[in-house]
């Protein structure tokens, strides 16, 4: 895990090697064991990296990485957890090997497989080869999102870097706000697709590649690995015996694979089914793993540590417990400059706090992330399908008029998006019950932004709409809120604090049996979520643990806004003198949250991107 930087010049002028140290050392926190700079004979391409040591952490495993030939170099960011099959299997074809890294089985699976080599890797992983022969530089990124990777191409010059605090510092870049990606901000919580929150800079998508020739300046992006085609499963007979048998099978291959690392290891353990199925099947490899659950004093609500105790006793794991302690809102200023792209989750918090202390202990740890998007585990999938049962035999013109009177309602108003939810078409779509602020809020919220135009539609362009209501929002999800809001989360989170986290649920074998091979009818109903994922674990799990209890990762925001410093921070950044916002919104806004209405994450919002603002001296 690491962090990378690199820059590309398309004219004889040599490239800004004084960005490309300067960028790096923005990325210090994802890696303080080593740091490298590599630049290319011509001076026309250069590498940066910043190593956190998990697989050969000799100085055999230095990054930058060139080959013998001195024809190809890498630096990568990220886990190969099949490194060791690719590699017996390179070494079958004659190739020879310097050191036991999975950074070196990349750059001669290049090698020997070009662009292909991507079919092979199993992992989290953003990587860019440099390629001599050819003149060109190769960028790719994992199937799920896990590992960032954004970049921006100039008239002269393409750079890239881990994170868009290492770009934003490059002075042709600029600083101004993309307002098509704030709409997307203000609407689901995160930026989604290709494009980023500052202008000028983008993303490479999860499961895309990019070729940059070097010699044109033409850039090359194709998609090298999507979701498999769900309504194949649907339509299909099963054998839930036999689902059930190959989702042992995989997942716990995948955390076997995990497991593997020169460094200590552990499972964050929540006590939650995911994070319980992890603990149980990372048992069976490691007789003596650690788990950890990290709670929050006075809070009694969020105190699941009996739940997790339960699991670490009947596994027999080296259980420890932390306390994140009190909690200071100006914690939120450190974090508005490590999510340097903001996203509307307040749960980044405890996320923070748990890779802080976490970090002490341990250098990797297990996660649950992805449950949920590959076996129906959200709340929201059984509302969806309570709705489409009660409601798709109304017409759909007058489900539409019911669904307007929603717009009457204030912001914050319980079930407001659920109302709205009923004017779904059914058979094609996928109620938008997530959204913050929809397009009339947006426009109060920013009126002082003259011509502002709120996006309408992002989500149709990410599933297959004739697919049945569960797999396109379950797509959704997985392409959209665990790509840019999750992963960021726990990237970020973990990073700043130098922490790994893998997530055996994105194994790219799991994720293609779940989408290609369980059937909607086994994730969820309108009152049954998780259910193959349930009855594995009632298979492998004690019989005293809880399987219908579900409680997110969250902090108790909604209480500290009503009294105290919390409430005196939101109220300070967002009525600030150099506040974006309209003040006679967001006052209806605060005080509507003191009358009980559900604003809490909408106020957590616009103060992380007011302190993102300030932070970054973004224009508006």
């Amino acid at each position: 895990m690491c962090g990378i930087v690199g820059i590309c010049s398309f004219k004889e002028k040599a490239i800004d090697t004084a960005w490309l140290k300067k960028a790096n050392d923005k990325l210090y926190h994802r890696g303080p064991d080593d740091e490298g700079i590599w630049v290319s004979e011509d001076n026309k391409v250069g590498f940066g990296h910043r190593r956190l040591s998990i697989i050969d952490i000799s100085s055999n495993g230095h990054q930058p990485m060139e080959d013998d030939s001195g024809k190809c170099t890498i630096v990568f960011n990220g886990e190969i957890y099949n490194y060791k099959e690719i590699r017996e299997q390179l070494i079958s074809l004659g190739v020879l090997f310097k050191t036991n890294s999975d950074t070196e089985v990349i750059l001669q699976a290049y090698k020997i497989w070009g662009k292909n080599c991507l079919s092979k890797l199993t992992g989290m992983f953003a990587f860019a080869i440099y390629d001599k022969q050819s003149n060109s530089v190769f960028l790719a990124r994992d199937r799920a999102g896990e590992k960032p990777l954004f970049f921006s191409k100039l008239d002269n010059e393409f750079v890239f870097a881990s994170e868009i605090k290492s770009l934003i510092i490059k002075k042709n870049i600029g600083n101004n706000v993309n307002l098509e990606a704030m709409s997307n901000y203000l609407s689901v919580g995160f930026v989604s697709g290709e494009m980023s929150i500052v202008e000028g800079i983008n993303k490479l998508a999860p499961g895309h590649a990019m070729k940059i020739d070097l010699n044109t300046s033409k850039l090359n992006t194709w998609k090298y690995w999507d979701l498999p085609k769900t309504i194949l499963c649907n339509e299909k007979e099963y054998d839930e015996n036999g689902l059930l048998t190959e989702l042992e099978e995989l997942l716990e291959s995948s955390v076997k694979r995990q497991l593997v690392a020169d460094v200590p290891i552990g499972v964050l353990l929540s006590g939650g089914v995911d994070s319980s199925l992890i603990t149980a099947l990372a048992s069976r490899s490691n007789k003596k793993i650690k788990t950890f659950f990290v709670g929050f004093d006075g809070y009694q609500k969020y105190d699941e540590s009996k739940h997790a105790r339960l699991i670490a006793d009947h596994f027999k794991t080296e259980h420890i417990e932390l306390n994140a302690g009190s909690v200071n809102p100006d914690i939120l200023i450190k974090l508005a400059k490590q999510y340097d792209e903001p996203i509307i989750d307040s749960s980044m918090v405890p996320t923070y706090l748990l890779s802080e202390i976490v970090s002490q202990h341990c250098k990797v740890v297990l996660g649950g992330d992805g449950g949920d998007e590959l076996f129906g585990g959200y709340s929201h999938y059984n509302r969806m399908l309570f709705i489409e049962k009660k409601f798709k035999v109304i017409p759909y013109r007058l489900r539409r008029v019911i669904s307007s009177l929603s717009q009457a309602l204030p912001t914050g108003f319980k079930g407001k998006n659920w109302l709205k939810a009923i004017g779904t078409d059914f058979t094609s779509g996928v109620p938008a019950i997530a959204t913050y602020f929809d397009q009339k809020e947006q426009k109060k919220i920013l009126s002082k932004i003259e011509n502002y135009q709120p996006e309408i539609d992002i989500y149709s362009a990410y599933y297959d709409d004739s697919t049945d209501l569960l797999s396109r929002a379950t797509c959704i999800d997985f392409k959209n809120y665990l790509a840019e809001d999750i992963l960021v989360k726990v990237d970020r989170a973990s990073m700043l604090n130098s922490l790994e986290i893998r997530a055996p649920f994105l194994d790219r074998e799991l994720i293609e049996f779940a989408f290609e091979k369980v059937p909607s009818k086994l994730k969820a109903t309108d009152s049954s979520k998780k259910i193959l994922l349930k009855r594995l674990a009632k298979k492998v799990l004690p019989d005293t643990f809880d399987f219908q209890r579900k409680q997110g990762f969250s902090i108790p925001l909604e209480y500290w806004l009503k009294k105290g410093e919390w409430k005196e921070f939101f109220y300070d950044v967002l009525l600030s003198s150099d506040s974006i916002y309209d003040k006679k919104y967001i006052t209806q806004l605060l005080k509507g949250q003191e009358k009980g209405l559900n604003n809490s994450e909408r106020l957590f919002g616009l103060v992380m991107f007011q302190l993102w603002k300030n932070e970054y001296k973004i224009k508006v």
